[in-house]
């Protein structure tokens, strides 16, 4: 069955739905936490640098392979590789992990989607006990979440490119940009917020080591969901009319535009309500901020706001952190399913049923791993630690795969496909990209220092998350 290639309608449309994937709950969250807690300002500025520097050229290499391939990994590697066979599995590598990150992240937006409904149906006081997130993650009532979360997520995709991710991006992304602009405005007018604001902002310089230069690395690398897949995939839906690298610089702005925001909504409102915290109370764990620190802190409000407008408060930050959670979920499984139409010629309904099954299915244990079921909750032993299956999913997916398919990515496009024909690709719709100093930057960095650091991230995370030795020493 021959399926044409869909595209984008338009240059925003594939802006907002490339910087939908790059916005989760990871920008909305994590952070501004990682932020304060490795410098500060000084983090913000190494974030930021690292997201131009480093990450912005491999953006860039992802949107020109799948625009000249008009494929997913899988079929763009094997295209541009006539068919070799390490480097089709490379691209397949490409497609098995964004399959994997959706099991654990539609675990997560669903917690979030019950968060919401507890919130608005008054139970803000039982999320905030010290037994409410243990308690909530072992309930029934979370398959009942599951086929809401599921059928939003079907909803979309179903509908395609443009009628489906371009149009919910549209929707969500302005939405979800609106909703966290009111919620900054709302907390830095609470009192003792501009301790936040200066913790989040002022250098502490002497916070600088090795592994703060790691993280904020990692952080940015991880927030523009590069080495998933997505932005070849998305790439692949634009036409060649489009300026890759200013759309590239586009999304990369949008990102950390909305993390820097989140900075300003998270660390005040956690300053106004415990003005004698220590930034080393605050969990590294996105998961642990959002529903065990979290709601303590929205709680607190009824002394000012009442039990009805803390609980509102609450909702609409989880429905913020909702609509973050949708869009970047519809990118990750948007990965497997045009590899299932690309290359093994399914309709796209089709595409949704196999995988509706068998992420499905995985994501029932990950689930059941927190205590429902002993197996998946003692799935396997490393680092000195029992790890459960949603343990092994994150580590193994999410932290360590991500650096090395960005390493293989980078090796491909400078020796593989050569970097003359990545300059060809970016040139269309770019008529002064040949020759300009953009050009000599991304072809240079691309086949030396970024390879070599994104390796060396990957082999930290190896030693760090599986044999509990960190490479540089902290």
């Amino acid at each position: 069955m021959s399926v044409s290639r869909e595209h984008f309608s338009s240059r925003i449309g594939f802006i907002l739905a490339a910087a939908g994937s790059a916005v989760g709950i990871g920008n909305l969250v994590g952070f501004p936490v990682n932020a304060a807690k490795n410098g500060g300002g000084a983090f913000l500025l190494m974030y930021a640098l690292f997201v131009f520097l480093i990450c912005l050229p491999v953006m860039v290499a992802e949107m020109a392979v799948g625009r000249n391939t008009a494929k997913e990994p899988v079929g763009a590697f094997k295209t541009l590789s006539q068919g070799n066979k390490l480097w089709g599995a490379a691209g397949f590598l490409g497609v098995l992990t964004p399959f994997m990150i959706a099991v654990f992240y539609m675990v997560i937006t669903v917690w979030i989607f019950g968060y919401i409904a507890l919130t608005v149906t008054g139970h803000l006081d039982y999320l905030a006990s010290d037994e409410g997130f243990g308690l909530f993650i072992n309930s029934p009532y979370l398959y009942l979440a599951l086929l809401v979360v599921a059928s939003i997520v079907s909803f979309i995709l179903a509908a395609g490119v443009k009628d489906g991710i371009e149009k919910a991006a549209k929707i969500l992304m302005p939405s979800l940009l609106i909703m966290l602009i009111i919620m900054v405005v709302f907390v830095l007018s609470l009192d003792n917020a501009m301790a936040g604001v200066t913790f989040f902002l002022v250098p502490d310089i002497d916070k600088i080591s090795p592994s703060v230069i790691n993280g904020a690395l990692s952080q940015a690398f991880f927030s523009l969901s590069l080495g998933m897949g997505i932005l070849i995939t998305y790439g692949s839906y634009i036409d060649k009319q489009t300026n890759i690298p200013n759309s590239a610089k586009l999304v990369a702005i949008t990102d950390t535009g909305v993390a820097f925001i989140a900075g300003l909504m998270i660390l005040p409102a956690v300053f106004s309500f415990n003005p004698a915290i220590n930034p080393s109370e605050l969990s590294d764990s996105s998961v642990s901020l959002i529903f065990t620190f979290l709601p303590k802190i929205f709680l607190a409000l009824q002394v000012s706001l009442g039990y009805v407008g803390a609980s509102s408060v609450a909702a609409f930050f989880f429905i913020l952190v909702f609509f973050a959670a949708i869009t970047s979920l519809v990118s990750i499984i948007e990965v497997p399913v045009s590899y299932l139409v690309t290359e093994k010629k399914h309709s796209r309904k089709k595409a949704l049923g196999y995988l509706t099954i068998t992420a499905g299915v995985l994501t029932l244990f990950a689930t059941a791993s927190f205590g429902m079921l002993p197996f998946f909750t003692e799935f396997t032993w490393y680092a000195g630690a029992s790890k459960s299956l949603f343990d092994v999913i994150y580590d193994v997916f999410y932290d360590t795969i991500l650096p090395l398919n960005g390493f293989l990515l980078c090796i491909f496009v400078s020796y593989r496909w050569k970097k003359k024909q990545l300059s060809e690709e970016l040139s269309i719709g770019n008529e002064n990209y040949k020759g300009s100093w953009v050009e000599k930057y991304i072809n240079f960095s691309l086949g030396t220092f970024i390879p070599a650091i994104v390796l060396l991230i990957f082999i930290n995370t190896v030693a760090s998350k599986f044999f509990a030795v960190n490479l540089f020493g902290l």
